[in-house]
């Protein structure tokens, strides 16, 4: 058959995803909610690209992937080479295939999209990797040769380790240094289960420990040591420490108990599906079970507070969310997959007062409606007057976002310049903060982003610090 005739098959054959357990058979776990895909399947759906000339879905992928490439090799069977060009640029592809809004990005951007329905492009993702997993096709990166220069970064979150594994591969000693006790960051404390389970994550950190780059975990960067000494112990060092600080709400009310920040929620939950003991888990606190919830926050974060509501056997779990559906910033899939799981959305109110006499027992609303555009393009939201109503809550959740810590204070290291926006000031080009031999990426410079920017910008990195390396040693040659 010709490559003609081996592609191009969306005019006869439908979209079709991964089968997914019925609404009620999922929200009695935390399993992931999509059945492994059929290779059959797998390849009759990457058949339907149509291998564009200009295929927008890798112009609008972060990462650039040669999407169309590993399409085309996964129709053919070719699944081995399929992996080693989708692992090309993507570090951690099995892991986008899961959490990525593809609805926003690749699929979204899909040519075909228009009348056919997008090409399952994250599911084919997912499925090739975990095959090159399952076959032990994914090994850990093997330098060609050893570099006496070391790198130590700080955060092992998906822009931390995209960035270790990439100057790994250039024969880099490299050390990750993270508050938490796992490896992974949000991916594994902040993203629920039914998402990204967590042995997809630990299997990588497995991998990279395999690759020779070493974790000091449990260590706080100015606590368990301190900056200076970090960077005195190694010759570039790179913030990748996203962004962990809840917006917060005010408002009357808003200190009473059962109030709480969504990763604080998020926290507990999976935490405790990794078997850690959470008091304010045992204590009732951060537990739903029996509850009326009411999220605060349209994001993705939002969508994974309400769902893990859910699972928890919450009494009624609702989504307060100030513009509506179509202005909704959280991925359309997973508003549908809450939808299904009995989630009620309130679109077009926003929050006044928090109700209840030391502990929370509802939460005042106001109705809004959309104005004119905003300076960022999206319709303004005004109140309607007179429109005020009340939803019961016992454990009212925010999911706002996210800012910055204090870097400068937690660091003790006044130098390093902060942006206006709390983020660290880099030089766009090489990712250099305002200190000598000191980078940043991913999160803490771009403000609260997507998991798939976050290795983008680490990948990045580690190529600017090689050159910045590779500079010294020029350096140091020439004045011998």
């Amino acid at each position: 058959m010709s490559v003609p005739e081996r592609m191009l098959q969306f005019v006869r054959l439908r979209q079709q995803l991964p089968e997914r357990r019925a609404a009620a058979e999922r929200t009695d776990d935390f399993d992931e909610i999509y059945r492994d895909f059929a290779a059959t399947g797998a390849a009759a759906q990457a058949s339907r690209c149509s291998q564009c000339g200009v295929p927008f879905c890798a112009v609008h992928c972060p990462l650039g992937n040669n999407i169309p490439d590993w399409l085309k090799l996964t129709a053919e069977g070719r699944l081995q080479e399929a992996y080693e060009i989708s692992s090309a640029t993507n570090n951690f592809p099995e892991i986008c295939g899961r959490i990525c809004p593809q609805d926003r990005l690749c699929e979204g951007n899909c040519v075909i999209e228009k009348g056919f329905d997008a090409v399952t492009i994250g599911a084919v993702e997912r499925f090739i990797t975990d095959t090159a997993f399952a076959r032990g096709w994914v090994k850990p990166a093997r330098p060609v040769r050893e570099r006496s220069a070391s790198v130590g970064i700080i955060g092992a979150g998906p822009g931390g380790l995209a960035a270790a594994e990439q100057l790994r591969r250039r024969g880099y000693q490299v050390t990750v240094y993270d508050r938490h006790d796992r490896v992974g960051g949000l991916l594994i404390y902040g993203i629920p289960n039914f998402k990204l389970e967590k042995p997809i994550v630990l299997r990588r950190w497995k991998l990279l420990e395999e690759a020779g780059i070493r974790f000091e975990l449990g260590c706080a960067v100015g606590q368990g040591i301190s900056f200076a000494a970090l960077r005195a112990r190694h010759d570039a060092v790179l913030i990748a420490s996203g962004v962990y600080r809840a917006r917060d709400i005010g408002g009357p009310g808003a200190g009473l108990a059962g109030i709480v920040p969504a990763l604080d929620y998020l926290f507990a939950s999976n935490r405790m599906g990794l078997g850690d003991r959470v008091p304010d888990f045992d204590s009732g606190l951060l537990d739903a079970r029996g509850k009326h919830v009411v999220v605060i926050g349209g994001g993705d974060t939002a969508m994974d507070c309400v769902r893990t509501a859910v699972r928890q056997g919450a009494a009624s779990v609702k989504c307060l969310y100030r513009r509506d559906r179509a202005n909704m910033p959280g991925s359309m899939r997973e508003v549908k997959n809450a939808e299904e799981e009995g989630v009620e959305f309130v679109w077009l109110a926003a929050p006044e007062a928090f109700l209840g006499d030391g502990t929370v027992d509802g939460v005042r609303a106001v109705r809004m409606h959309l104005g004119l555009p905003d300076p960022s393009g999206r319709d303004a939201v005004e109140p309607i007057e007179g429109s005020h109503f009340a939803l019961p809550a016992d454990l009212a959740i925010k999911a706002l976002g996210f800012d910055p810590e204090d870097l400068p204070g937690m660091f003790g290291e006044p130098a390093l310049e902060m942006t206006r926006w709390g983020t660290v000031k880099v030089n766009q080009r090489t990712f250099e903060t305002t200190l000598p031999g000191v980078f940043a990426a991913g999160d803490i410079v771009r403000g609260a982003s997507l998991v798939v920017w976050a290795i983008r910008d680490g990948r990045d990195a580690a190529e600017q610090i090689h050159q910045h390396l590779e500079r010294q040693v020029t350096l140091a040659v020439a004045a011998e």
